[in-house]
């Protein structure tokens, strides 16, 4: 199977954990899209849902599926989103579309997260992915310095010949050369310095659940 294929066959198997009758919490990406895509098929019996980006919230509305926003919803009961990378006990790394900040926010708002991935995303240690990194434009030059003495070189991501505006007016630092073997102490560290808004290691909000697409179907991981 092709990797769009086997995005697909996950986007399909998440409906398994959709409630009828709840708001349903929506990430970003490729593989997320053919969820929204999925979704679609079962819009009447779900009032709608709370996106994690401009982008998301402009295919769920083009499908007629109602966005909530996030502050509308006191608790989800799932969030479906993808992954850049995760690990065997459901750490990853996320950001790659830049949506980052907004996915940990409906992420954390979330009883359960269903991440859904091909079998690529699968590693034993995060970290070969750059990791995103949403900041303060005026904190990055600094925070490029605070990288490189972990061992990390961080570049600021461009799109156009210019650095990349998120959805919230920031920028990304993407980081390579690092090995994260203890997500949650990493997470908690970079969260703290002064200027990142996100680190895009998601071990406080860690999946539940990760189906993953693989050449003989789809593989259910449960944290």
């Amino acid at each position: 199977m092709t990797q769009d294929e086997l995005k697909a066959l996950v986007g399909q198997a998440a409906l398994q954990y959709v409630t009828p009758g709840d708001i349903v919490g929506v990430g970003t990406g490729s593989t997320v899209n053919k969820f929204i895509d999925a979704l679609a098929t079962m819009k009447d019996q779900i009032p709608g849902a709370v996106s994690s980006s401009v982008a998301s919230t402009a295919r769920l509305k083009a499908l007629g599926i109602p966005v909530f926003e996030a502050n509308e919803v006191a608790e989800l009961s799932v969030y479906i989103d993808g992954a850049d990378e995760i690990d065997a006990q459901g750490h990853m790394i996320k950001g790659g579309g830049a949506a980052l900040t907004r996915e940990k926010i409906v992420a954390a708002q979330s009883r359960r997260f269903v991440c859904i991935a091909d079998e690529s995303k699968m590693v034993k240690a995060l970290g070969a992915f750059p990791l995103p990194v949403e900041v303060i434009p005026m904190a990055s030059a600094r925070l490029i310095r605070q990288f490189s003495a972990l061992g990390g070189k961080a570049h600021l991501r461009l799109k156009d010949g210019a650095p990349l505006v998120t959805d919230n007016g920031q920028h990304i630092l993407d980081v390579t050369g690092l090995q994260i073997t203890d997500p949650l102490a990493f997470e908690s560290e970079v969260n703290q310095w002064p200027g990142v808004v996100t680190v895009g290691v998601f071990a406080h909000q860690k999946a539940s659940v990760c189906l993953l697409g693989t050449s003989s179907g789809v593989k259910t991981l449960t944290f």
